[in-house]
């Protein structure tokens, strides 16, 4: 696994540059090139906005041309949100993620960002092998540089775990066993023989059928379980009174 350095090409603002660091770190980056920013380096402003990512700012590497900090590069993408009059490759951010995770582990990566309020320039994307776009609307395509950042980290990161695309946090409760469960059912189906529920005697195999499958497609847990046995024989017991707040009259 080869993970991509993100380079910032003159930057404006240090809040941009601290907030693309807390992205890098949010997603496991760790290789940041600061290239001529603005306001020089290093700058308050970006430790203030670096929360958790302090140590990466601290080791940013400082460059004073573009060039200088892809020397070391082998493959580069150059971020841009206008069409350029250049013949390269436009990749997506999930495509160019795959590819950086499908390239040779030896090889060096690097992603350019440029400056807020322009982009990289053409000199700049000329030194890149593909450009990459993040797909925006195109009544207001441009995105924040932290947010650009963010975005790629965000799916080169997605491709280097397992996290389950949905699960359900068991905490202290497990799902519930088949016998619990039918213990619940018979005694759901056992009191609404008893009220005459299911009094229809043709109708009510049908009825049993679809009232298992209404509960089994929950996948309750045990807690619910207990719960809604609890419902059932608060039911059977019939209405109780509330007791009295604390200061009513008696």
């Amino acid at each position: 696994m080869s993970a991509p350095a993100i380079i910032l090409v003159r930057p404006q603002m240090g809040e941009n540059i601290g907030a693309a660091a807390r992205a890098m770190a949010n997603f496991g980056l760790k290789d940041l090139r600061i290239v001529a920013a603005r306001d020089g380096w290093p700058n308050p402003a970006a430790e203030a906005m670096a929360a958790g990512a302090l140590d990466l700012l601290g080791n940013a590497r400082l460059f004073d041309t573009t060039e200088e900090a892809v020397a070391d590069l082998q493959q580069v993408w150059a971020t841009t949100a206008r069409s350029r009059d250049v013949l390269k490759p436009v990749a997506t951010a999930a495509r160019a993620a795959e590819d950086m995770t499908a390239a040779d582990p030896d090889l060096a990566l690097g992603v350019l960002f440029g400056p807020e309020r322009s982009g990289l320039d053409n000199h700049d994307v000329a030194l890149a092998d593909v450009i990459l776009q993040v797909p925006t609307s195109p009544e207001n395509p441009s995105i924040n540089l932290a947010q650009g950042v963010l975005l790629i980290a965000y799916e080169w990161f997605q491709r280097q775990q397992t996290t389950p695309e949905l699960m359900i946090p068991e905490g202290k409760s497990a799902q519930a066993t088949k016998e619990e469960f039918d213990g619940f059912f018979e005694h759901l189906i056992g009191e609404l023989d008893a009220c005459g529920f299911l009094r229809n005697r043709e109708q009510r195999p049908i009825m049993v059928r679809n009232l298992r499958a209404m509960f089994t497609r929950a996948g309750l847990y045990e807690q619910e379980v207990r719960t809604l046995r609890g419902v059932v024989k608060c039911l059977i017991q019939g209405r109780k009174p509330l007791p009295p707040k604390a200061g009513d009259e008696t």
